[in-house]
């Protein structure tokens, strides 16, 4: 949502792409800025993502699913390590699959709305 909302009120001063003079300023909003952005600046995106995904957030077999070493509290990166409390644990760990899911259910309705 905020990559929706945000640049429609603010957006970064400068070029986006200096050899093919591209500034943020010109990039549309919503789904008409994939293709937009040039293929590298999407690959740099995609790659970065894949490098944290892959290389920071590492699994543990002796930890379970979805704690990560580097992650902390329900994946904020704070240094306070895991959950003690397992109740606690479980009532956060589904309050955030359900707001994952409704934000996944608001993105698509704006793709839709974007699309038609």
């Amino acid at each position: 949502c905020i990559g929706y909302i945000v640049p429609e009120y603010a957006k970064f001063p400068g070029l986006l792409s200096p050899s093919e003079g591209i500034t943020f300023e010109s990039v549309p909003n919503g789904l008409g800025a994939l293709f937009f952005v040039p293929q590298a600046g999407l690959l740099q995106m995609i790659l970065f993502a894949g490098l944290v995904d892959f290389g920071y957030f590492r699994p543990d077999k002796s930890r379970a699913p979805g704690d990560y070493k580097n992650a902390g509290i329900l994946g904020v990166p704070n240094g306070s390590g895991p959950m003690l409390d397992t109740e606690a644990r479980k009532r956060k760990l589904n309050a955030e699959l359900a707001n994952g899911r409704l934000a996944m259910m608001a993105i698509i309705g704006e793709f839709y709305q974007d699309g038609v």
